[in-house]
C-alpha cells in the first residue's frame, strides 16, 4: 500500500486530471471523484497503470452527502489523506440582471461551500497525517478572477474571492497543526472549460494544465517549515492581477 494518499475533486479532466496523474507518479494513492461517471471512467481507464493505487467516487460536489462520501470510501479503502485537492468548479457567465438563482446557487455550492465541507469532512485524517511528517497538504483552485473580479462573470469571480480568503483563514488555523493549504488562481488554462473562450483566445497561449500540476508538484517538496499561500498562473506580458489596466 502507498505510503501517502491524496484526494482529487474534479479530477476527470483538466487540471484536477493532470494533478491527479502527476501525484500517482509520485506514488500517492488516488481517490479522484467528479460529478459525470461516463467521464470518470474514462479518466480511471487512463491512468490506471501498473502498481497505480486508484480508487473513484461518482457524485455532485454540491452534495453534503457526497462530500461526505468522498472522505469515507477514500479513508476505507486508503486508511490516510495526506494531500486533498480542491478542485471541483463550475462557471456561468451572465450580466448582473440576467442572473439565475439556480445557476446562483450552483456555483456557490461547487466553488465554495463544497470546499468548506471537505475541510471539515477531512481535517481529522490531515491531522493524524501532519502529526507523522508535519506536511500535510490542501490544494484549493481559484482563479486570476479571484484577484479581480471579472465582468460578467461576477458570481464565478466572488465564489473564487471567498476561496483565497478560505484559504488564508485555514493557513492560520490549521497551520500550526503542520496543515498548508495554497490556493491556485490561473488565468485561462487549456481545458474544457475554458472552450467558451477559444475563439477569442488560441488555446496555444493559454496555461497548460500540467503547468498547475507542476506548481502542486513543487509544493510537495516543501519542507515542513515553508508554506506558500497562493499561487498566479498567468501569460508572459499580462498586467499583475489585482492591478487595474
Amino acid at each position: 500500500m502507498a505510503e501517502r494518499a491524496a484526494i482529487v475533486t474534479g479530477g476527470s479532466s483538466g487540471i484536477g486530471y493532470a494533478i491527479a496523474e502527476m501525484l500517482l507518479d509520485e506514488g500517492y494513492a488516488v481517490t479522484i471523484a467528479a460529478r459525470r461517471p461516463e467521464k470518470l471512467q474514462d479518466a480511471l481507464a487512463s491512468l490506471a497503470g501498473d502498481g497505480r493505487e486508484l480508487a473513484h467516487v461518482a457524485g455532485n460536489m454540491a452534495s453534503e452527502d457526497v462530500v461526505a462520501q468522498v472522505v469515507a470510501e477514500h479513508q476505507a479503502r486508503f486508511g490516510r489523506l495526506d494531500v486533498l485537492v480542491n478542485n471541483a468548479g463550475v462557471g456561468v457567465g451572465a450580466a448582473v440582471a440576467d442572473i439565475d438563482t439556480k445557476r446562483l446557487d450552483m456555483q456557490l455550492a461547487v466553488n465554495l461551500r463544497s470546499i468548506v465541507l471537505f475541510y471539515r469532512q477531512a481535517v481529522p485524517l490531515l491531522r493524524e497525517a501532519a502529526a507523522q511528517h508535519h506536511n500535510a497538504l490542501v490544494v484549493n483552485t481559484s482563479s486570476i478572477s479571484g484577484k479581480s473580479g471579472e465582468p460578467w462573470l461576477s458570481v464565478y469571480s466572488a465564489t473564487k474571492a471567498g476561496v483565497i480568503g478560505f484559504t488564508e483563514a485555514m493557513n492560520k488555523e490549521l497551520g500550526g497543526d503542520g496543515i498548508k493549504s495554497c490556493a491556485l488562481c490561473p488565468a485561462f488554462v487549456d481545458t474544457p472549460m475554458t472552450e467558451f473562450v477559444k475563439q477569442n483566445v488560441a488555446a496555444a497561449d493559454m496555461i497548460r494544465a500540467e503547468d498547475v500540476a507542476e506548481a502542486v508538484r513543487m509544493l510537495l517538496r516543501l519542507s515542513p517549515a515553508c508554506v506558500i499561500p497562493e499561487i498566479i498562473f498567468q501569460p508572459p506580458g499580462a498586467m499583475p492581477a489585482g492591478l487595474p489596466i
